[in-house]
């Protein structure tokens, strides 16, 4: 038994947007002039070289291509195997055969049509060396999570009931561990079997599943030619899978690469459970205030100048309270969240701390002239304003009881009125 640790870094990359290649149609290059003018006012002309994006090449001949079922050997065909069966037994090794063609991705990457749709996803037959499309593709002809390092970010990660190829996944594995694989766990790690057991079979490992991304974890069997190659991105493992089936390696063997059982080992579970607890932990980093963080963990510029400022104002003008991490962490994203116009009303600025009459119509009908958003327009609320002044003024008088007060002017349809 033995392990081989890889590098965090892949050894081969994606080189999708590093054109090391011309093509006839469109060069890898193009030059521009600019004229530049120095302090001592002379003008000079720089050159700027732009380098363009290779579009993807056709891995197969488009006239030569063509999809055919597998060869077959039994009286049904299940699709869920994708193989037949109900006929006569035969080996299940030498019914495989070599893949016929591997994807070379320092040649075939290049941009397609689907590099300008967000959400696309990668290409099957890239992934197998046989897409015979190239630039017209309609799928991502690059390694997954090839541009973390460029363009930053979380990479290329997709809903959990599919794969990086756009496949449906099921409820459970298939029983020989194939096909798509399942929702219902977060697998990484590939099993490799059938491999030709030479004195440098870990370096065999490493160096051909490394080409697929960004590599964790190799566990080689010798002694069993057996090896588990567990990738640090789920997409990159589902992309090695096809890439790396029924392929070889430095000898004429054919690759049996399925989805790897879970682990019985204590140690690998307790490493598994701290990378889920690391993910969440730099998860919450990134949605919590940098200064909340520094202060929490203790690290960084200010967080001593945090905790003091905590234990004073954490108070919040109580005695001998001090405020649980939920409740501060609440009042700190209030405090950072609220927008400049709430702080200016909070803190007093631009108020009259002498005038602490309340507002009357009047004064609300002066400052805040033409509003029509309210119950009652701005010409409902002046006219009751001069029915008001009107009234005020008016000299109040007893009514009149010999016209009936208020029943004054009242007539009826009786002739006798």
């Amino acid at each position: 038994m033995a392990e081989v640790d890889t590098a965090p870094t892949a050894l081969v990359r994606n080189r999708h947007t590093e054109d090391l290649s011309t093509t006839a149609a469109e060069p890898s290059t193009a030059s521009q002039s600019a004229v530049v003018v120095s302090s001592d006012g002379k003008k000079k002309i720089k050159k700027i070289v732009k380098k363009k994006r290779r579009p993807a090449r056709p891995q197969v001949d488009p006239a030569t291509f063509k999809t055919e079922p597998p060869p077959q050997t039994g009286t049904i065909f299940n699709i869920w195997y994708n193989k037949w069966s109900g006929g006569d037994r035969e080996d299940a090794y030498m019914s495989r055969h070599q893949a016929k063609g591997r994807c070379n991705v320092s040649l075939d990457s290049g941009f397609t049509r689907a590099d300008r749709v967000a959400g696309s996803y990668f290409c099957l037959f890239f992934a197998r060396g046989l897409c015979p499309k190239g630039q017209d593709c309609e799928y991502l002809h690059r390694l997954p999570n090839a541009r973390i390092e460029k363009e930053g970010g979380l990479g290329d990660i997709f809903p959990s009931n599919v794969d990086c190829f756009g496949r449906d996944k099921f409820s459970d594995y298939r029983d020989d561990m194939g096909g798509v694989g399942s929702f219902m766990r977060v697998n990484r790690t590939l099993y490799v079997g059938r491999i030709h057991v030479t004195d440098d079979i870990e370096e065999v490992v490493a160096r051909h599943f490394q080409e697929w991304g960004q590599v964790e974890r190799i566990r080689v069997l010798p002694a069993r030619g057996v090896a588990f190659v567990t990738y640090v991105h789920l997409a990159n493992s589902e992309f090695a899978k096809e890439a790396m089936a029924h392929q070889a390696l430095d000898h004429d063997e054919t690759l049996n690469v399925r989805w790897a059982t879970v682990d019985p080992n204590p140690a690998a579970q307790k490493r598994e459970a701290r990378r889920i607890e690391e993910q969440a932990a730099e998860a919450i980093r990134r949605a919590l205030p940098a200064e909340y963080v520094a202060e929490i963990e203790g690290r960084g510029s200010g967080w001593e100048d945090a905790r003091k400022r905590r234990k004073v104002e954490g108070t919040f003008g109580l005695e001998g309270y001090e405020a649980p991490d939920d409740v501060w962490y609440a009042s700190e994203k209030a405090r950072i969240d609220a927008p400049e116009e709430r702080k200016m009303i909070e803190g007093g600025e631009g108020a009259d701390e002498d005038e602490e009459e309340p507002l009357r119509v009047q004064d609300v009908q002066t400052t805040q002239p033409q509003q029509d958003n309210g119950i009652l327009s701005s010409s409902t609320l002046s006219a009751l304003k001069g029915y008001g002044a009107s009234a005020a003024s008016a000299p109040k008088s007893a009514p009149d009881k010999a016209n009936g007060g208020a029943l004054v002017g009242y007539g009826s349809d009786d002739d006798s009125d």
